[in-house]
């Protein structure tokens, strides 16, 4: 399709177009010339006057490219809504060139287009761009790079409205990238980082167990992870199991192996330890999934559970449970928060990921294996020549077996004996449910053998990118397809040391085999009888595929040409070296084809294997067939390195460039790789726009939005492109179903991308950036996500480096990324481009040190595409050379090159301007390092000198390389220069200098013609980040120039200043136009003190002293005369004088060492700090006007009328998990809770009323509970702010893609915030209503609070820096294993003190304030240093979610303290088998500041026998806390009170404290007024000013109104800060064995009253409440329409012995049963029993608690605290076998349904919806009779009615129960009447009379005499018939 654009060009306004003519070039391609007029039409595809005429020529291009498809080329959608200002160049960088006119330029004439500047760097290295946007554009007629107000005026211009928040700017003035097309971008991230083990923990609590199916059980929960397993107690006879029980599983994998493996929790009945009991239900889910959640955690939710063995049957039940994954540096936050939904609501909370359906169905998942080709060796030669002497035939080492792992199961095919391309043509079927919680699905080959079994290949399949959950979505299905498998070298060794890759850890290094398979999923309707109801594994086999299903077999062909080969290792470079490129097995000569004994010639097939092992050979005589074949060239020839330096080596390549080709057949399934390119390019170009907007925000450069806005415009644009380029193509063969669904989904998806993105670009503003920048990122992660290809066609091309023949080193490039194609957004990124590339070690050594340093890098260049599109395939080459063929060619010009040679080539001179690093690695022991760099460019190095001890080197040193010779046209390298490799080392004594880590750079380029001067020249001073694997190692301020040298020689060159420097000898510093213009600053420095200086080489550090150094310039402190007595400085301010630059960006970082003086004049350092910003010190003046305002007059503060105080009327729940579920329901603050009176309660059913709560009523826990309360109430109003600002903004994009106005829009939103909040409320009042059967609240009483933080304390005030700062000294090499992971191993030690840095000369106000000490500088008013001592108090409430720590997987945990050299243990009073203990201690500590500053609190867990370990710890420094502004040393509270529950505990009063703090600022005050005002620096507070004393009495007090100002302190201006409240802080328990990972937490506070003060009062009193004895009583009545399972043995009538069991739940040992009804005939029974249960109950938490021995082994009671729940069954009892369960009711004492008036009444809905009846709590009712439902589970798994009870529950408190007490059943005292049973139920053999005359009077009168004539007949005729022969006989004989 030709289509010609006719503009009206405006100078002014965007261009307008005229008209559009199109074409379609079908008829062009036939004539091959065509000349036409034709008119042109407007938008509306209507003609219009003017024409056009075209002349068009075509010229085929040697037969190279085929047909034309119609779709080949489409036009670029010209937004012609004037929405884009000007296009940010063609959408992927980089004109096109070569055929194929790119669409980019289509727009040209339309829009101006900036190209990109040709300098700086590529983003990935950049850290700040330092240069003023000024110097930014070029002279001459280079592409023009505009400043930006220039920009912004000419893009203004082009909007043609001066619309500022509408501008955008594309990726021209960003940080530039490289120009021309010639070179991609190196990655610098070395180090494989997949495959590497990380410590991982598991934690999972499993709650409590429901509606489990099957009557009566005894279930155990197993947890599964992998191959652990475990297993929680078994509770007896109940199929609603309350565990609590927690499970830690450590793991030291890598991430892939840990996120696959399966977590399985499962069900099973009776288990004990002779048999293994049977399976309830399982539930599946993988370690990822988990993972992937926010917070990596599943807090409280139920899992499903389902039976795979039937998968007909539904749900299994429910476990309720908590699972968390933590890597190492995660920290799992416990949600305080209490969901919405009650968390008993199961549905609404089940274990399953967002967007998952809760009812899953069954599916088949399908995996058809067909046949795999290319299988390496799996046996040595040797075996094989032994097993041809045996068989006597040559057979293929192999004997491959495919397994496919899936959830846990696992499947195989059969073995294929001896074949390299064995056909199996089988699938495995897995019965899973849908959608699965398992992502990843691995296929792997294997090989079977005697001994074991090894892996072939591994490939993993992720079912998200086979599959779409959307609304327009699909199963997973994938091919059939060919996936390759990469894994170790192809030669066969015994001991394989990469067996690792073959399993699929790491990244494989070699191309092992493909395998073509396919994957189908089908959900299965459950209710079809002829379903197999198992869920095992199965595997059948299927019928063969068709050569074509895959795709058109055809010829690709590969070049690769090698312009340098540099940086060799030198353990390699001794010997000669040659390069090999493979892709596949086409091209690997050692080891590549093991040719199949079955010498079939597959000229069609993939693998022309026979031809390839004659290419191998090289023997070329058939290979000259009809079209002129090629001989593969896949190896350079041999070369013997030469040293470039002490390091490295290179190849002497100069003009003389070697090439390889190699010709390969494969599937056509480019199309796949062209929609994954454009979405790669795409992803590219955002990712790199997001950079520069982060970078533009970092160095605060201004107008980050209109970057941002250019970023989306690309993004926008780009889509639209994909989705007209990517629907092409669509009818080729082997398209799969995969292929057609992931082309639409991805439409879809980029569609939908390119509307938000220019939705979002609307709303890019100034303050919105960050938001935006967000959402950006999310669109980078998708982009990334879409465009990975599950389905491969070619495989990578692998570059090994050979040497002697073996292979060294190599570099994996995917295919993609260097295919070819017409269309130049499909064009892979590196197609026919220069790219530097890095050879690695293989497998895993090249992880850790091996991995950093390069083997070699390369300068490659790679061309792969289809043979007949061949002709383009060196276009990309620098430009300059002739090409020599191999010596015998056919006369065809189409024979590749073996080599180019090239004859042009300029001479440059490089300068290297090595300004200085920071924040370099440490690698020596001292913690410092010996750092220099080396600079590569070319085949040149040179290094800078060697800094001794210092992480900051300024080298300030200029390398220059002279004569460097770059091949090529001036005009391209000028654009596009080869890249700059810095490595910096660390210099050893002793052996080879040490790798610190290495960064690249590119240079700015001056040619011989242009002018040495600004904008371009000199270059300014950039920072790099340097990389040391894949962590950073520092930055590098450098600048880099490369000059060319022209006919004049050197003499033209701009000129060197010579060596300034006369010390450092023949050293070029760096000239002055570039390095940094310099001011005077001073640096005053505080020291403090020092702390825990651990001994260095052995001995103790005495007579410390620090130095402090910055720019060459420093000071000392004075010497600690003896560090043990006093480690603080006596002299506390000392300065310095330095010259800094200018710019705060590029300040040297501040050195701070400590050394110990030993004697004789010794120094030794102890460890070192640098401060790499010096910002935060910068001193700013008090800014005039902010102190003014306060003067104007004076000001009221506005405050709330009442304080913070909390209405009790709130219900807290913790949670079932953390022990201190809480409840401060107000109506049961009775008496029973604290010792409390109990209020009159009104007539029953009336509204309680209470009085005023009693103080005496409330304790501390009162307070904590409800402050609680408080914390979850503002997490749970920040979480539904967040989610309401989220809801409004999806609400404006939605509005703005359909154009409504935002006021309507606030109308809406709000309308829909009222439903949803009407809904709420009509919840909140079902709920309130029902629990105390009023709408009307009752008035509740007022309960003081203090502040629960989730975190530590000092996270919220600035870890109490804020003057007083801690540096942490280092010592020792830094560890390699993550970034900071093993800092703190390194730690010596720590620094106290301040900074602060002023530029001179400071202005005269400051000095002349009043009182202004000159020698304390501006470290005024800072207190003494001088020992001080110390009561140190420290609560400890309570500890949550310990890490177990014995075998039963609970701890027995008790407290320890230290403190400087005293330590509390509080180990007698250990808590028994508790990981959620409640400690409620207080510990009082005497310390002197600083020697004894460091507070450690440490869990330990008691052990019988042996030491006891340590579970966590934490540590406080308190000096800092001590002596802070923010007065951390002992909480003020929000309410003033002098004696109850909320006692002031401070020895000093509010009004002395408010005095106190005055005087130290300085400022006017306090000054009390009549009615309760208080004035402070112009200030006025309002409060009370009454306080009542014990006996009631009101007194005048000022200390409410000091109180209020201290709450407000923070209000009081220029000292004003926030003062510690009173509070309790979560603190982290960590253990040193396992870094990073919390271990639990622990609550707690500290108070802090210095000794010369007044003493303060005693410790509150937080000891853990008791739990209260409570006696209930049950009466069990009557029992109705209970099922009858017995027969009679005489009558079969239907019977039932009725009994009724109860128990509360966790005693089911004290079980009591009433006697047995017998021989009921209705089901009805009668029986007057009563049951007696004590139990101790925590109301606070509504929980029973518990102590009973764990097991006869038990060396004490274990507490346990479970819900308070009655359950009571119903049997029949059976004398001779066991009895049988009818039904159970379990009623939860605290929320149980109403009972019934009558028994008809009483029916199944009581169960049911138990949600919608109103409640009732025995607590608040004490009594309660009715009838209530008896239920069990029928086969079908239904709920049937089995009977119904008529009980009555009592409740009583131990002191009412010893008043009147109770006999069990119907005993003394209180007896209850015998029950008035009918006649039949006595039991038969007590009275056998009264059962006989019952049974026959009543019914079988007759039928019993009918028997007994029928007796009397019978007896008779025996009688005849015995007495009848003899008689006879008689008679005969006449006897």
């Amino acid at each position: 399709m030709l289509e010609i654009q006719v503009y009206n060009y405006s100078k002014v306004f965007s261009n307008r177009l005229v008209g559009t003519f199109c074409m379609v070039l079908q008829k062009v391609a036939e004539e091959g010339h065509l000349e036409l007029t034709d008119t042109l039409i407007d938008d509306n595809n209507t003609s219009i006057k003017t024409s056009v005429t075209i002349e068009i020529r075509y010229q085929p291009m040697d037969g190279t490219v085929g047909m034309w498809s119609d779709g080949e080329f489409l036009e670029v959608p010209d937004d012609r809504d004037g929405m884009f200002a000007f296009e940010t160049d063609s959408l992927l960088s980089g004109q096109s060139h070569g055929s194929g006119m790119s669409p980019g330029r289509s727009l040209q004439g339309s829009i101006p287009t900036f190209r990109k500047a040709g300098r700086g760097v590529f983003s990935a290295m950049k850290l700040g761009k330092i240069k003023c946007s000024k110097d930014d554009h070029k002279k001459g007629d280079e592409p023009a790079v505009l400043d930006m107000e220039d920009l912004d005026r000419k893009a203004m211009r082009l909007a043609g409205a001066l619309d500022p928040d509408a501008i955008s700017l594309a990726s021209v003035t960003a940080v530039t990238t490289n120009v021309s097309n010639k070179r991609s971008k190196p990655d610098i991230k070395m180090e494989p980082s997949s495959g590497r083990p990380v410590d991982y923990q598991i934690s999972i609590t499993v709650i409590e167990a429901r509606q489990l199916i099957g009557l009566n059980m005894d279930p155990v929960v197993c947890v599964e992870i992998g191959d652990d397993k475990k297993y929680t107690s078994m509770k007896e006879s109940t199929n609603c199991p309350y565990y609590n029980e927690y499970f830690v599983f450590d793991f030291h994998v890598p991430p892939d192996v840990m996120f696959d493996k399966i977590i399985k929790l499962s069900v099973i009945h009776s288990k004990n330890l002779l048999r293994s009991g049977t399976l309830v239900g399982t539930f599946k889910m993988d370690v990822g999934t988990v993972y992937s959640q926010p917070e990596h955690q599943f807090y409280h939710k139920w899992a499903i559970l389902s039976d795979p063995d039937d998968i007909t049957a539904g749900c299994k039940g429910y476990i309720k449970c908590d699972i968390a994954v933590v890597g190492k540096g995660d920290n799992i936050k416990t949600p305080h928060k209490a969901n919405e939904t009650d968390e008993d609501d199961v549905e609404g909370n089940l274990l399953l990921p967002e967007g998952i359906p809760a009812e899953r169905q069954w599916a088949r998942f399908y995996v058809k294996i067909y046949r795999a080709e290319g299988l390496p060796k799996m046996n040595t030669s040797i075996m094989a020549n032994v097993k041809k002497a045996f068989i006597g035939e040559n057979r293929d080492l192999v004997d491959p077996y495919v397994q496919v792992q899936f959830a846990g199961q696992k499947g195989k095919t059969s073995v294929q004996k001896s074949s390299y391309e064995p056909i199996w043509n089988e699938q495995v079927i897995f019965t899973e449910l849908f959608p699965p919680l398992c992502k990843r699905l691995k296929v792997q080959i294997r090989d079977s053998d005697k001994v074991n079994d090894v892996a072939i290949g591994t490939h993993f399949i992720d079912l998200r990118k086979i599959s779409n959950d959307g609304d327009k979505g699909f199963l997973p299905t994938l091919g059939p397809a060919w996936v390759n498998m990469y894994g170790s070298t192809r030669q066969y060794t015994l001991m394989d040391e990469h067996q690792d890759l073959n399993e699929g850890l790491g990244e494989g290094v070699s191309f092992r085999a493909r395998l073509l398979l396919s994957i189908a999923v089908e959900i299965l309707d459950t209710t079809s009888p002829e379903i197999i109801s198992s869920a095992d594994v199965q595997v059948e086999t299927v019928s063969n595929i068709s050569e074509s299903a895959t795709g058109k077999i055809e010829e690709f062909f590969l070049f690769g040409s090698f312009l340098e080969a540099t940086m060799i290792d030198r353990k390699i470079g001794d010997k000669t070296i040659s390069f090999e490129i493979t892709i596949g097995n086409y091209g690997n000569q050692i080891d590549g084809i093991s040719k199949p004994s079955s010498a079939k010639k597959k000229k069609k097939d993939g693998e022309n294997e026979e031809e390839e092992s004659e290419l191998i050979q090289n023997s070329s005589e058939d290979e000259a067939d009809e079209d002129g074949d090629l001989v593969s060239v896949s190896s350079t020839p041999l070369m013997k390195p030469v040293i470039t330096d002490r390091n490295y080596f290179h190849l002497p390549y100069f003009e003389k460039k070697p090439c390889v080709y190699i010709k390969s057949w494969w599937q056509d399934q480019r199309r796949r790789l062209y929609n994954s390119n454009m979405m790669d390019k795409i992803a590219d170009k955002l990712e790199e726009g997001l950079n520069d907007v982060q970078e533009v925000i970092k160095t605060e450069k201004a107008f980050p939005e209109r970057r941002l806005r250019g970023v989306l415009e690309e993004l926008s644009v780009g889509c639209s492109r994909f989705v007209t380029l990517a629907n092409k193509d669509v009818n080729l063969a082997g398209r799969t179903k995969l292929d057609r669904e992931r082309l639409k989904s991805c439409m879809r998806e980029m569609d939908s991308m390119g509307q938000q993105a220019k939705q979002i670009r609307t709303q890019v503003k100034k303050n919105t950036v960050r938001d935006k920048l967000k959402l950006a990122q999310n669109f980078l992660q998708k982009l990334r996500f879409l465009a990975d290809e599950p389905q491969h066609s070619i495989p990578d091309v692998f570059i090994w480096m050979m040497s002697n023949n073996k292979r060294v080193a190599y570099a994996r490039i995917p295919s993609k990324d260097i295919l070819y194609s017409i269309v130049d957004e499909e064009t892979g990124k590196d197609c026919g481009k220069v790219k530097a590339v890095f050879l690695k070690l293989p497998g895993k050594k090249g992880f850790g040190p091996a991995g950093w340093t390069v083997q070699a890098k390369l300068e490659l260049y790679l061309w792969l595409g289809l043979n007949k599109q061949r002709k383009d395939f060196l276009s990309g080459l620098p430009n300059g050379f002739e090409e020599i063929k191999a010596a015998k060619g056919h006369g065809l010009h189409s024979v590749p090159p073996v080599s180019l040679v090239y004859n042009m080539k300029q001479v440059f001179q490089l300068r290297a301007h090595m300004y200085q690093a920071r924040s370099l690695f440490a690698a020596d022991s001292s913690g410092l390092s010996d750092p220099f760099a080396r600079v590569f460019f070319s085949t040149h190095s040179q290094v800078t000198e060697v800094l001794s001890e210092t992480l900051c080197p300024t080298w300030d040193q200029l390398l220059v390389f002279d004569d460097v010779e770059l091949f090529g046209e001036a005009s391209e390298l000028r654009d596009d220069p080869p890249i700059i490799v810095v490595e910096i080392y660390d210099q050893d004594t002793v052996g080879k200098a040490e790798f610190i880590g290495r960064t690249f750079a590119k240079p700015t380029i001056k040619m011989c013609d242009e002018h040495y001067g600004p904008p371009r020249f000199p270059p300014q001073l950039e920072y790099y980040q340097i990389y040391r694997g894949n962590y950073t190692a520092g930055e590098l301020l450098a600048a880099f120039e490369l000059l060319q040298i022209g006919q004049g020689g050197r003499a033209d060159l701009p000129p060197i200043e010579g060596p300034t420097d006369s010390e450092r000898g023949p050293i070029l510093p760096v000239p002055l136009g570039i390095r940094p213009v310099l001011s005077r600053y001073r640096i005053e420095v505080l020291f403090w003190g020092l702390r825990d200086l651990k001994r260095i080489n052995l001995a103790q550090v005495d007579r410390p002293r620090v130095d402090i150094e910055c720019a060459g310039r420093g000071v000392q402190s004075v010497l600690i005369q003896n560090y043990k007595k006093n480690p603080n400085f006596s002299t506390l301010v000392k300065w310095f004088e330095v010259d800094l630059p200018e710019n705060e960006l590029l300040h040297p970082p501040l050195n701070i060492r400590v050394v110990d003086c030993r004697a004789f004049g010794r120094y030794i350092l102890v460890g070192s700090h640098a401060v790499t910003s010096l910002r935060r010190f910068i001193y700013s003046a008090p800014d005039k006007n902010s102190n003014n305002w306060a003067t104007a007059g004076d000001i009221v503060v506005n405050m709330d009328a009442e304080p913070p105080f909390r209405k009790m009327d709130t219900v807290v729940k913790l949670d079932a998990m953390s022990d201190a579920v809480v409840k401060v329901d107000m109506t049961e603050e009775d008496s029973d809770k604290e010792k409390k009176k109990k209020k009159k309660k009104k007539k029953k059913g009336g509204a309680e009323e209470e009085d005023e709560t009693d103080e005496s009523v409330l304790d501390w826990w009162s307070k904590y509970f409800a402050s609680i309360e408080t914390l979850k109430e503002t997490l749970r109003a920040q979480e539904a702010a967040q989610a309401e600002a989220e809801e409004r903004e999806d609400l404006e994009i939605a509005a703005e893609a359909a154009d409504i106005k935002p006021d309507d829009l606030l109308l809406k939103g709000s309308k829909i915030k009222e439903k949803s909040k009407e809904k709420r409320s009509s919840k909140d009042k079902k709920k309130s209503g029902a629990a105390d059967g009023t709408e009307r609240r009752p008035v509740k009483a007022k309960v003081d609070e203090l502040v629960v933080y989730n975190k530590e304390l000092e996270t919220e005030y600035g870890n109490f820096e804020d003057w007083l700062h801690t540096f942490n000294l280092y010592r020792g090499k830094a560890g390699d294993d993550d970034e900071h992971a093993l800092d703190d191993d390194r730690i010596v030690g720590r620094f106290k003190g301040s900074l602060c840095m002023y530029k001179l000369p400071l202005s005269e106000e400051i000095t002349r304030e009043a009182g202004f000490d000159p020698n304390m500088g501006m470290f005024q008013s800072i207190p003494h240093n001088d020992p001080i001592n110390v009561l140190v108090r420290v609560y400890v409430v309570r500890a949550t979610d310990l890490h177990p720590a014995d075998i039963n997987g609970k701890a027995d945990p008790y407290i320890v303290i230290k403190l400087g050299k005293s330590e509390v243990k509080d180990k007698e009073n250990y808590i028994s088998k508790q990981l959620n203990p409640v400690f409620g201690k207080s510990f009082d500590i005497e310390a002197t500041f600083p020697m004894e500053s460091m507070l450690t609190v440490s869990v330990y867990d008691w052990d019988l026998v042996g030491t006891d370990d340590l579970i966590g710890e934490t540590k406080i420094d308190l000096e800092n806390r001590f002596y802070s502004k923010y007065r951390a040393t002992c909480g003020v509270s929000s309410n003033y009170s002098v004696h109850g529950y909320n006692v002031w505990r401070d020895p000093m009063k509010p009004t002395q404290i408010l005095a106190k703090l005055c005087k130290d600022a300085k400022i006017d005050g306090p000054h009390y007024g009549p009615g309760g005002k208080v004035k402070v620096a112009s200030r006025i507070f309002l409060g009370t000013t009454e306080i009542e004393d014990e006996n009631g009495l009101k007194k005048q007090t000022e200390e409410h109104l000091a109180l209020t100002v201290l709450n407000h302190w923070e209000e009081i201006p220029r000292v004003g800060c926030k003062l510690v409240p009173e509070h309790v802080e979560t603190r982290p328990l960590l253990n040193p064995d396992k870094p990073g990972i919390e271990q639990g937490r622990i609550e707690m506070w500290v108070d802090m009253f210095p000794m010369d003060m007044p003493a303060p009062g005693p410790a509150i009193e937080i000891s853990p409440r008791k739990p209260k004895r409570y006696e209930l009583r049950v009466i069990i009545w009557n029992t109705d329409e209970v099922i009858l399972e017995d027969d009679d043995y005489f009558t079969g009538e239907k019977s039932s012995d009725i009994f009724v069991r109860g128990w509360l739940k966790g005693q089911q040992e004290d079980k009591q049963d009433t006697d047995v009804h017998y021989h009921s005939l209705t089901g009805e029974g009668n029986f007057n029993w009563r049951f007696v249960f004590p139990f101790d109950y925590l109301m606070a938490e509504e929980k029973i608690v518990i102590s009973k021995k764990e097991s006869m082994f038990s060396w004490d009671e274990t507490e346990y605290k479970i819900p308070p729940r009655l359950t009571l069954q119903v049997w029949d009892a059976d004398h001779f076998s066991a009895d049988d369960f009818l039904g159970a009711i379990e009623l939860d004492l605290n929320r149980f349904p109403r009972g019934a008036k009558t028994a008809k009444q009483c029916s199944l809905d009581m169960i049911r919806n138990e949600q919608e009846l109103p409640t009732i709590s025995i607590f608040k009712q004490k009594r309660v009779k009715g009838w209530w439902p008896f239920v069990a589970r029928d086969e079908n798994d239904e709920m049937e009615l089995t009977g119904k009870v008529e009980a009555e529950l009592h409740l009583v408190t131990a002191e009412e129960a010893e008043k009147s007490p109770v006999g069990l059943g119907r005993n003394e005292p209180d007896p209850l009447e015998k029950p008035n049973r009918p006649d039949t139920t006595f039991l038969w053999f007590l009275s056998p009379l009264k059962a006989i005359r019952y049974l026959v009077c009543n019914r079988y009168k007759w039928l019993i005499i009918k028997i007994v004539l029928v007796l009397l007949l019978l007896i008779m005729l025996g009688l005849f018939l015995y007495s009848m022969p003899g008689y006879l006989v008689k008679k005969l004989l006449g006897a």
